[in-house]
This record gives C-alpha cells, sequence and structure tokens, in this order.
C-alpha cells in the first residue's frame, strides 16, 4: 500500500507542474482566439520540435508500441517505427517552411481547415466545413485512445475501476485544456516530451540489466517461434477469453505468421501520416521563425527515432522479464508492459515519476485533440459560416463548450476497457493521414491543384479510410493492408483527376502560390 501511495504522490506531483503551466499561461493565452489556438506564432525551435513529438506520439508510444512488439512480435512494431521515424524527418523537411510561410500569405490562418479555404479563395466555405467535421470526428477517436490509455494506467496501478480512472483521466484533461490553450499545451509538452524519452531510456537501461544482459534478451526471443524475424510474426496461443495459454510457467506460441512485403509496405505506410496531422502542421506554422525549422528538425527526428526504438525494444526485454505474466496475457493487457516494468525496476517514486511519463504522453497529445478539434467547430464551422460577425468571446465559447462534447463522446468510445490502444490510434492516424496528407502535399507543391480538387481528394481518402477498414479489410488477403496506403493514394490521384479536368486555378490564386514559395522570413512574436 505504501508503494502505491509513494507513486500516486509523485505522480501528483508532475500533475501539479503541469497544472501551473497552464495557470501561467492563462492569462496570455485567453487575449484572443489566436493566441489561444496558434500561441500568436512565437514557439521557439525547441518547443517547436518537442511539443509536436510528444503531442503526435501520446500514450501509444509507451503503451501500444511496447505491448505490440511483447504480445505478438516486433516486426509490426519495427516497420511501424521506421515508417514514423522517416515520416517524421521529410515531413519537418519539405513541409514545415512552406506551410509555415503559404499560411501567412494566405490570410494569415491559425487552422488546418483556415489553410486550405484560403489557399483556394473559398467563397462559400465548403472546404472549410469539409474539413473542420473531418477534424471532428478523427479527433474525437483520438481522444478516445488517450481516455483508454488514463483508464489502463490507474486501473492497473491502482487496482481501481477502469470507468472511473477512465472518467477522472478525462476531467482533468478538459479542465487543463480549456484553462491554458495552445500555449500553455505547448510548453507543457517541452516538459512532458523531456519526460517520456527519460522514462523510456532509463526502463531500456535497467530492463535489460534486470533481465540478465542484452544477450539473454536476444536468446530468450529466439526462443520464440518467428519472434525476431522481420518477415514473420509470432503467434500466441489463445484460450476462449483472448489470453494466452502458459504451460508451466512457459507462454505458448503456435506456427509463426507471415508477414510479406506488401504487409511491411502498408505498414511503412505510418509515415505517411504525418503530412496530415493537424497537431504537427499546427507548430509549423506557429513558429517565429521558418529559419529555426532546421533546428527542430534536427531535435524532432533524434527524439523520435531514440524513443520508438527504445519503445520497442521495451516489448521484447518485457517478454525476458515476464515470459508468462498473467497480467499481460493479452492484446489489451499487454500494453501495461511498460507500467509493469518500471514498478519492478525501480523505487515507487522513481516510478511514479515514470508513470508520469505515461500520463504526460496522454496529455500532451489529449488536449492538442480537444483544442484542435474544438478551433475546427469554433473557428471554422461557427465564426467561417454560421455566424462570421462572431466575436472573439463568442468563438471561445462556443470552443469549451464543444470541447466538452467531444471529450464525453469520446469517453463513450473509450468506454470498452478491452480496446486496445494501438488500434484505436492507428484508424485516427490513418484518417488524417489520408483526408489532409495528400491535399497539403498538392497544395503547397502543385500550383495546378484546384478547389475542386481539393475537395474531391479529401472526401475520397476520408471515406476510403472507412469503407477499407470495416468492409474490406475483414476480408483478409489482399485486402487485409492498412487502410491508410490505399487511401493516401486514391486521394492523390482523385486530386490530380479532378484538378485536371475542372478549371484552372485563377491568377490571384497563382500569384499567392507564387508569394508563399519565395516569402521572406520575418519574425511574427
Amino acid at each position: 500500500m505504501t508503494d502505491k501511495l509513494d507513486i500516486l504522490l509523485a505522480m501528483a506531483g508532475y500533475m501539479l507542474i503541469v497544472v501551473f503551466i497552464g495557470v501561467f499561461f492563462a492569462k496570455r493565452s485567453q487575449e484572443s482566439s489566436k493566441s489561444y489556438f496558434l500561441g500568436g506564432r512565437s514557439l521557439g525551435p525547441w518547443v517547436t520540435a518537442m511539443s509536436a513529438e510528444a503531442s503526435d506520439m501520446s500514450g501509444w508510444l509507451l503503451m501500444g508500441l511496447p505491448g505490440l512488439a511483447y504480445f505478438n512480435s516486433p516486426a509490426e512494431a519495427i516497420w511501424t517505427a521506421i515508417g514514423l521515424a522517416v515520416g517524421t524527418y521529410v515531413n519537418w523537411l519539405i513541409v514545415s517552411k512552406r506551410l509555415r510561410s503559404y499560411s501567412i500569405v494566405s490570410g494569415d490562418a491559425i487552422t488546418v481547415p483556415d489553410f486550405l479555404s484560403n489557399r483556394f479563395q473559398e467563397k462559400k466555405k465548403i472546404i472549410l466545413g469539409v474539413s473542420a467535421i473531418f477534424i471532428l470526428i478523427f479527433f474525437t477517436v483520438y481522444a478516445s485512445s488517450c481516455f483508454v490509455t488514463c483508464g489502463k494506467l490507474f486501473a492497473g496501478l491502482f487496482d481501481a475501476d477502469y470507468h472511473t480512472m477512465m472518467l477522472i483521466g478525462a476531467a482533468f484533461v478538459i479542465l487543463y485544456t480549456i484553462l491554458g490553450g495552445f500555449l500553455a499545451e505547448s510548453v507543457s509538452d517541452l516538459m512532458q516530451a523531456i519526460v517520456m524519452i527519460i522514462a523510456l531510456v532509463g526502463v531500456l537501461i535497467f530492463g535489460v540489466i534486470e533481465a540478465g544482459g542484452f544477450a539473454e534478451v536476444i536468446q530468450n526471443a529466439k526462443d520464440i517461434p518467428g519472434y525476431l524475424s522481420l518477415t514473420k510474426t509470432a503467434t500466441p496461443v489463445l484460450d476462449e477469453n483472448g489470453a494466452q495459454i502458459a504451460l508451466n510457467g512457459i507462454a505458448q506460441f503456435g506456427q509463426p505468421g507471415s508477414y510479406d512485403w506488401l504487409t511491411i509496405l502498408s505498414t511503412l505506410s505510418w509515415g505517411l501520416g504525418y503530412f496530415g496531422i493537424p497537431q504537427v502542421l499546427l507548430r509549423f506554422m506557429a513558429i517565429r521563425k521558418s529559419s529555426e525549422l532546421k533546428s527542430s528538425r534536427r531535435i524532432a527526428t533524434v527524439w523520435c527515432v531514440i524513443s520508438l526504438a527504445a519503445a520497442v525494444m521495451i516489448g521484447i526485454i518485457g517478454r525476458s522479464v515476464f515470459p508468462a505474466s498473467a497480467t499481460l496475457n493479452s492484446a489489451s493487457s499487454a500494453e501495461n508492459v511498460f507500467a509493469e516494468l518500471s514498478q519492478l525496476l525501480f523505487h515507487p517514486i522513481v516510478a511514479g515519476v515514470i508513470m508520469a511519463g505515461i500520463l504526460a504522453a496522454t496529455i500532451s497529445s489529449s488536449d492538442s485533440y480537444l483544442l484542435i478539434a474544438a478551433s475546427a467547430v469554433s473557428k471554422n464551422i461557427f465564426e467561417g459560416i454560421v455566424k462570421k460577425d462572431a466575436t472573439d468571446k463568442q468563438v471561445m465559447a462556443v470552443s469549451r463548450v464543444v470541447l466538452i462534447l467531444i471529450a464525453v463522446v469520446g469517453a463513450i468510445i473509450a468506454w470498452d476497457e478491452e480496446s486496445v490502444i494501438f488500434n484505436v490510434v492507428s484508424f485516427a492516424w490513418a484518417g488524417f493521414g489520408a483526408t489532409f496528407g495528400p491535399v497539403i502535399l498538392f497544395s503547397l507543391f502543385w500550383k495546378r491543384t484546384n478547389r475542386a480538387g481539393a475537395l474531391a481528394g479529401m472526401i475520397s481518402g476520408g471515406t476510403m479510410v472507412f469503407i477499407w477498414k470495416l468492409l474490406l479489410k475483414p476480408m483478409g488477403g489482399l485486402w487485409g493492408i492498412y487502410e491508410l496506403l490505399p487511401a493516401f493514394v486514391l486521394s492523390s490521384i482523385v486530386i490530380v483527376i479532378a484538378s485536371l479536368l475542372t478549371k484552372k486555378p485563377s491568377a490571384e490564386i497563382e500569384e499567392e502560390f507564387e508569394k508563399a514559395k519565395n516569402y521572406k522570413d520575418e519574425v511574427l512574436a
């Protein structure tokens, strides 16, 4: 009981620091909707990079990815990590500077729907409305994954009811997001990104020691059929309840499954998602000088590579330390392997701080998701379409109501305690990647892209994610690939065809494209 109390006190101390950051920036964030939703374009390179990665990775980095590597095999986790690492670097390299410049040139846009609508100089705000709706849908799903993380973490730590813990976590996130806005979120994300990487590396190092050394970890992994292969997956033998069977303390595995080149390609396509992830794109728009994006790119890429590699290795180490754990014997419960290792390896106070790493990841993501989804409704639908003369005060009031409604729906989705965090995140990630990734790339780099092409591409990409996931993927075989890849390809093709078959952009739009392309940097803060 004392150990649990020490863990709780350490986590509570961490959360008090997070709340203090929210209070500190609250007054500044309430100055205007631009300050609340984009921080007045005042972020430095470290805050930009670290907040982008912390809000992007979320609790699935510390729970979902290690759990995937632990329960099935590292193959899917490794190919996913490689795709994400490459996607991170390329996104910062080619998208960040152009998007920041273009968002300023095209009416000083402060949200992704704002930018897309301004980019095509809409009079009837159809792109604005459609993009806001897709953001609302997928971020509600995304937020639910964070609430699942909170519920699993606290229920596992304190033997408490999952539903109660999930609701408490959701309530805290809502309160913090309403209080501090984008700037508080971004600054606290810097701290949380540091906590996350320290926690990952710490558990990795001491986990290897606990397992008897790196050679012992690898040997244990080799003893599991197909476990260490990048072209096969281990196959846990499950009972009727989905729990892995163990005999005489040895977890049972069947014949390894195949992980062919098409599956590898579709798993690598996780990297394509980065081009359409709003919380990352907003950081590109919010940095104070585009010349600082080069530093941010290096910081973000290094953080990403280290964190992803450590998360995958923690899953592998977990198989050595907990070869047949009764508390990690299903795809859902295996996502607690990071928390179980932390409690085993460290003093309760230290474990509490490390547990705060999971909470940090969850909060840094869920407040981003809620804030961006609320801005999509309040700024893009309410002010942009419904009430164009809305005051900042009215916009802020609507955003807070929307925050609560989104959180309620997210909590309903998260009610199933058998939810697998990785699966929930993968669907929302595919949704954003296919809906916004192609249209962002074509809008920034192809002058011939027009409004019809952009709109058709968004709708086809977002819709195909649902069709592939719910109707085609269950058929297996060729249809079993990750829905992001076919949806992204379809959206890209549709954008090109629809743009070429319809009227070319006006001279004003083409002139603005060239202006953004040649935009000279300036300090906006």
